[in-house]
């Protein structure tokens, strides 16, 4: 199944987050600016979480939004 078939179907924020939250974990190279990784990194720092956590729970915040 793809992300766009959730979105057009009729799917509850639930069922899309244990989507995206399914799956092989797989690793990835993105290129931010540096102050934007180190604010990123000292928030996930503060919420007790590693930045890599934090970059996939605003990912997913973001795709499981409802408006």
């Amino acid at each position: 199944m793809k992300y766009s078939e959730l979105v057009e179907g009729e799917t509850t924020k639930t069922e899309r987050q244990e989507f995206l939250t399914g799956g092989e974990m797989t690793a990835i190279t993105i290129r931010i600016p540096k102050n934007l990784k180190d604010a990123a990194a000292e928030r996930a720092s503060l919420k007790g979480i590693s930045f890599s956590a934090y970059a996939r729970m605003c990912m997913i915040d973001n795709l499981v939004y409802e408006e």
